[in-house]
């Protein structure tokens, strides 16, 4: 009985491991394309010569 319970115990740690490492790939890609988009963005500076 007891080695029942211990199995079904070991198998939903294993799960909940996976479960956060898929979780966190998710966010470090997720991360990862924010940020390559930031970069990608162009500064907007204001315009300091006149124009007429």
């Amino acid at each position: 009985m007891l080695s029942i319970i211990l199995t079904w115990v070991g198998a939903i740690l294993g799960i909940a491991v996976l479960l956060a490492m898929a979780c966190g790939a998710f966010v470090l890609d997720f991360d990862d394309a924010r940020n390559s988009r930031a970069q990608r963005r162009p500064e907007v500076r204001e315009n300091t010569t006149p124009t007429t």
